[in-house]
């Protein structure tokens, strides 16, 4: 099992807090956004004298709203295609259970969500990854290629659309050609659309957009990004494929029930208008505008402009960006302060790769994301490890 890349260098900040360090956090997608005030007092005002288990598959009254919601959004389900997770992860793990047997393979375009790896072991699955490149902005790899990449063995093909950890979002043309290599080899596609709301510079197209591939796809979601609450550990896990749909409910009723507390929260949250997205939107893009900004004007920094999600992949002239990432924490600080990044080898299944990258979130507020860019600035000046 690995170790996670945006929080295996956390005792280094802890011990730099320690030492009176003010560590500003771009290594981790927790947002600084305010939960919504009318979502957390569902959880605060219920009257609940006994909180009891759920049906495994989640409360109808709140997979009922949720296929309200995505309906809203183009996407055509009813609350049967639905089943409530703990958190996107377990809506991932469930589908690579649900979808693939032990020893079969998925192809994953590279960088890739951190986490994915660890799910792949829990689930003795294969990641086979398919690179993408910086100079192309990370954008889909061609599909001659995958196909290439292509054995009895494989299965599914998993996307992150809006991606983590790159902001790139996938065109409708692209999802087409995956939808036709998946009709063609009777694939699964795995799409993990938690940024969906985050969409700047290109529209949003759902893989359940796409006409004729109902039936292989699993949406992969959660309330984590989209509402700010992240700590409420709820996702979904939606298909049409009812195949699908009964196997992950085994696993479902292997853990009993989804968190109840949260499933009131996230009830709540179906509740908001849709212009309750405008302000985050408005505030990540500005963020964005701001961080990328300040990157490209930095010597020897490559940072391509992603289009989704709230991230930036950068190409950073060190030797090696997890022993520059500690250095950060543990050799550096700038008027008391130093910033916590994200190691993008992390994010590659292929060995070598990322060992100049790093993933950077801007999820904390414009003044300190450029406090935070003051430092790396004079920190890529002083590095010994620096490169030309």
């Amino acid at each position: 099992m690995p170790w996670s890349p945006f929080r295996k260098l956390t005792p280094f900040a802890d011990a730099a807090k320690r030492r009176g360090v003010i560590v500003h956090h771009l290594n981790i997608g927790q947002p600084d956004i305010e939960t919504p005030p009318s979502v957390l007092a569902a959880v605060q005002q219920a009257d609940i004298r006994v909180l009891e288990y759920s049906p495994s598959a989640g409360h109808d009254s709140y997979r009922r709203k949720l296929a309200g919601y995505y309906q809203g959004v183009g996407i055509d389900v009813v609350a049967e295609d639905i089943l409530v997770t703990a958190g996107g992860s377990e809506a991932i793990l469930f589908a690579l259970l649900s979808c693939l047997n032990p020893g079969d393979e998925v192809l994953v375009p590279e960088p890739f969500y951190g986490a994915y790896p660890s799910f792949a072991v829990a689930a003795g699955v294969h990641i086979v990854p398919i690179t993408s490149h910086i100079e192309q902005g990370y954008a889909l790899p061609p599909i001659a290629e995958m196909e290439r990449l292509l054995t009895p063995r494989t299965k599914a093909i998993l996307i992150c659309n809006p991606n983590n950890p790159t902001g790139y979002v996938y065109s409708r043309a692209e999802l087409e050609q995956l939808r036709d290599l998946c009709l063609r080899r009777q694939l699964f596609l795995l799409s993990d659309e938690a940024y969906r709301e985050f969409c700047y510079d290109a529209p949003y197209v759902s893989a359940l957009h796409l006409a004729g591939l109902e039936q292989h796809v699993v949406l992969l979601d959660t309330i984590s990004k989209r509402y700010s609450a992240c700590g409420a550990r709820i996702g979904a896990l939606v298909t049409r494929n009812k195949a699908v749909q009964e196997a992950a409910l085994k696993f479902a009723q292997m853990r009993v029930s989804p968190p109840g507390l949260a499933q009131l929260l996230g009830e709540a949250a179906t509740a908001l208008p849709a212009t309750y997205f405008d302000g985050t939107k408005a505030e990540y893009l500005h963020r964005r505008n701001v961080l990328v900004a300040r990157l490209q004007a930095m010597p020897g920094v490559t940072c391509p402009v992603p289009s989704g999600a709230f991230y930036v992949m950068v190409r950073l002239p060190v030797d090696d960006t997890a022993r520059f990432a500690q250095w950060l924490l543990e050799a550096f600080q700038h008027e008391g302060q130093t910033l916590m990044i994200s190691p993008a080898a992390g994010f590659y299944a292929t060995p070598g790769l990322g060992r100049q990258e790093a993933r950077l979130a801007y999820v904390r507020n414009a003044d300190e994301l450029h406090k935070a860019m003051d430092c790396l600035e004079r920190a890529l000046g002083q590095y010994p490890g620096r490169t030309a």
